[in-house]
């Protein structure tokens, strides 16, 4: 090598490349800074502008708020507000207050019920008439584009609510006068959120010293109702001063735990039972057969002072007094009579009215409707008749029962009762689970056999979609002897009470237990004739009643005193008892 010569010497192909991907590395660390710290502040700008952003009088249309919840996108037509009356359509009345809302035509009138109240109301009249009593208000049900509309705010005593109109947000606020309602204070400046999320619209602001509806509290968060009828979110730790506006009013059940009915049967001819000096063990309700109706429809009464003394009995032994309205009259095989008063709304009328003024005269707890033998037909107009006469016993404090047959059977005996709707309505509906085999089987058969009877129930909790605390089993104090010839025709079909059964039965006749019934079966001749008996006894009716417990049932009903054995009360108060 030459004195004084530069050498170049070259970088290793593998170290320049290391040493430009570290550049580059470096450049897209610089690049991803930037960008977080872009997005950062592009979050702080949209919190600080969802933070500061108000909808208050955009909303496109009125907006309906029923018990803190906003319906409005449920509704199936708009808010009508015209000269300040706030309409809906009889479509959302339906869906949110009275699914059962009616027009009659024979009256032009549109009838309505909520819990206490029965109101019918037309469309040329400004009168209303609410539970029987005719009042003025300020406005009557319109037709528009096809719909008709209801004024709700001149019904608030109907539906039982407080309604606010507030048009500078065009919110309505519906609240209903028996749920609880409890406000706050807040104690600083805050914006009401949309949700609880970091980054959420402002739906209101509400200022130091406002009081706000607390809707639900969970830890950190409350939602809350300002007075604006805004939905929305703020901290828990804000508000004080806490206060109840009023308190949930609970509906009270008339009977503590299981209901135990027996029905007390006397023809409209023959007078009450004296009962003095006796009591029934476990029995928390009888029913005494007081009413019917006559040929020409109207109610009639079978109290006397017989019935009188009964019901103080009944009361002096804390039994709550549930008698029975029966159509069946010495005309029962007219099956017109019931449906001329189910078919028009002024005959249902007239009979409910008598029906509240002979509960409020002879001081009763409660009705049980037995109405049998009726056009399939009717069944829509029979359920309307119960979902008229429930919210008027209801106001006075009497409970409504509704006796139906099980869901499979003849049109006159099966087919003209919608249980659904009754179950729905009526306080308590009785199944009465028995006449499997009745009066006009043509077979000979047991009258009330335990897989029959539950089969029928799953069919009143799941077809008929029933709340179970709302049935009442029906179960039978007696049988039948059914006697055939030599050729299976059936010769008679006797009636036999549980008391009486085990006298009638022949010495030496052995019991057999049919696992499947759960019953005893007795079979003997009688010369050329067979005799059959399928046993009601305590193993049979114990087997039933475990249903209502296993069902979660609202009880027992009886037919009828004066048929059982004298054990059979003690064992049904025991079945009953609460564990």
């Amino acid at each position: 090598m030459e004195k004084g010569r530069r050498v170049m010497v070259k970088e290793p192909k593998k170290n320049r490349k290391k040493s430009s991907g570290g550049v580059e590395q470096k450049k897209k660390i610089i690049k991803r800074t930037f960008i977080t710290i872009v997005a950062l502040i592009v979050i702080f700008i949209i919190a600080i502008i969802a933070n500061n952003y108000i909808i208050l009088d955009n909303n496109e249309r009125i907006n309906l708020v029923i018990n803190n919840k906003n319906v409005t996108t449920d509704m199936r037509n708009d808010v009508l507000l015209e000269n300040d009356i706030i309409y809906l359509s009889e479509a959302d009345i339906q869906n949110f207050f009275d699914k059962h809302i009616y027009y009659d035509k024979d009256t032009n009138k549109i009838i309505t019920t909520y819990d206490k109240k029965i109101a019918e109301i037309g469309f040329d009249s400004n009168i209303i008439n609410i539970n029987g009593s005719d009042k003025q208000i300020y406005a009557h049900a319109i037709e528009k584009d096809g719909e008709v509309y209801l004024p709700v705010s001149e019904m608030a005593e109907v539906y039982d609510v407080e309604i606010q109109n507030i048009p500078e947000t065009k919110v309505i606020t519906m609240d209903s006068l028996d749920r609880g309602q409890k406000r706050a204070i807040v104690n600083k400046n805050v914006s009401v959120k949309s949700s609880t999320n970091f980054i959420s619209r402002t739906v209101d602001r509400i200022n130091k010293g406002d009081a706000v509806i607390i809707v639900a509290t969970n830890g950190k968060y409350s939602q809350i109702r300002t007075a604006n009828g805004k939905l929305g979110y703020i901290k828990s730790n804000i508000l004080e001063n806490e206060f109840t506006v009023r308190e949930n009013m609970g509906e009270e059940k008339q009977v503590d735990g299981k209901v135990n009915l027996t029905w007390d049967y006397f023809s409209e001819y023959a007078t009450a039972p004296d009962r003095s000096g006796t009591t029934i063990d476990g029995v928390n309700v009888v029913s005494p057969s007081f009413f019917y109706l006559d040929e020409d429809g109207n109610l009639e009464e079978n109290v006397g002072s017989e019935g009188e003394a009964y019901i103080e009995w009944a009361h002096n032994n804390g039994y709550k007094v549930w008698p029975m309205v029966s159509n069946a009259t010495a005309a029962r095989e007219s099956l017109d009579i019931t449906s001329n008063i189910m078919n028009s709304y002024e005959n249902r009328k007239r009979l409910i009215e008598a029906i509240v003024e002979k509960c409020v005269e002879y001081d009763l707890d409660g009705i049980n409707i037995d109405f049998e033998n009726m056009y399939a037909k009717d069944k829509d107009m029979y359920s309307r008749f119960i979902i008229e006469l429930t919210p008027r016993l209801k106001e006075i404090g009497m409970v409504t029962s509704v006796d139906v047959t099980a869901p499979d059977g003849g049109e006159t005996w099966s087919m003209c009762f919608d249980r659904n709707v009754i179950g729905d309505v009526a306080d308590y509906i009785i199944f009465m689970a028995y006449d499997q085999n009745g009066t006009s089987s043509a077979e000979p058969g047991t009258t009330a056999g335990y897989n029959w009877v539950n089969l029928n129930l799953v069919k009143f909790l799941q077809t008929e979609v029933i709340e179970s605390d709302k049935i009442i089993l029906g179960i039978p104090f007696y049988t039948r002897v059914w006697t055939t010839d030599s050729s299976g025709n059936i010769i008679s079909r006797n009636t036999v009470y549980m008391k009486d059964i085990d006298s009638i039965i022949p010495a030496g006749v052995e019991k057999t237990w049919d696992d499947k019934l759960k019953q005893n079966y007795v079979e003997y001749t009688d010369g050329a004739n067979k005799k059959q008996i399928w046993i009601e006894d305590l193993d049979s009716l114990k087997a039933k009643i475990s249903l209502v417990k296993e069902n979660d049932l609202a009880g027992v009903a009886s037919w009828q005193k004066d048929m059982e054995s004298d054990d059979v009360w003690p064992m049904i108060k025991s079945e009953l008892a609460e564990n």
